[in-house]
């Protein structure tokens, strides 16, 4: 597997990084295709504000030109970054000065089932609950612990997604998907002040949205809007849009707005 880090070829990292002694950093997960990464601006984006959220001194033209290089070696595939604040000693203080680490690693397409897209996904029931910390709120920080115990919830092929939902009971996102409703025309997606991860295929359909002159609203939600949505789906910027078709007991179509927004994407994504 072809991975880098801090711009040349390596496959192993010291101990004292303190991504691993403490989650200290984030990531981004890209598509790349014909050498060059999708929506690489808006991960960008993101990555800046997680730096200036945790303090993490960033030197974005580094990043970028590391990252453009690497996909062109790529070609086709998934490229994740990581950046951690680097080496440090034990204690929860970060010594100053220290260098933030960037490592990059290749991995092939997901091989999902085209019937994802076409026929849409049944969602289960995740248990875990997010907890609400608003200064993490929206990065892809290193801390994925709610996640990995909620996709370890279930083990069968009838669900390929989980909801879940906050502590107080609201509607956030799916374990690694942004979640969106369609009731009376109207697109509706969780607000992610308080918990979740903002993603970039989220923040691209809601501009979409409004090129096209579809109302858009981020909100809280509830079990009740999931109840009464004409439309839902979820979506990240590797698969791009999967229509929901159940949730429990709740069934819904592959809808006209549904299907709109997802040709849209495939043009994007060139998938």
């Amino acid at each position: 597997m072809l991975s880098w880090i801090d711009g040349a070829p390596a496959d192993s990292l010291s101990i004292k990084d303190r991504g691993l002694a403490y989650g200290d950093g984030f990531f981004e997960t890209m598509r790349i295709k014909a050498g060059a990464p999708l929506l690489f601006e808006r991960h960008l984006q993101r990555l800046a504000l997680g730096g200036k959220r945790l303090a993490l001194a960033l030197d974005l033209p580094l990043i970028e030109s590391e990252c453009r290089a690497f996909a062109a070696q790529m070609g086709e595939g998934v490229m994740k970054l990581i950046v951690t604040r680097g080496d440090g000693q034990r204690g929860y203080a970060p010594s100053s000065g220290l260098q933030a680490r960037r490592i990059l690693q290749a991995s092939p397409l997901p091989a999902y089932p085209s019937a994802n897209a076409d026929q849409g996904i049944r969602l289960f029931p995740c248990r875990t609950r997010l907890a609400e910390q608003p200064l993490l709120a929206g990065l892809k920080h290193l801390n994925r612990l709610e996640q990995v115990i909620a996709r370890n919830e279930w083990h069968d092929t009838g669900h390929a997604e989980g909801l879940m939902r906050d502590t107080t009971g609201r509607l956030v996102e799916a374990v690694y998907s942004n979640l969106f409703l369609i009731k009376s025309g109207v697109l509706l997606t969780p607000d992610l002040t308080r918990c979740g991860v903002a993603g970039v295929m989220r923040a691209q359909l809601l501009e979409m949205a409004e090129q096209i002159n579809m109302p858009v609203r981020a909100l809280d939600l509830h079990m009740s809007d999931l109840r009464r949505a004409d439309e839902v789906f979820v979506c990240n910027s590797v698969y791009g849009i999967w229509p929901v078709r159940a949730f429990e007991q709740l069934n819904w179509p592959v809808g006209p707005v549904t299907r709109k927004l997802q040709n849209l994407v495939r043009g994007l994504l060139d998938i």
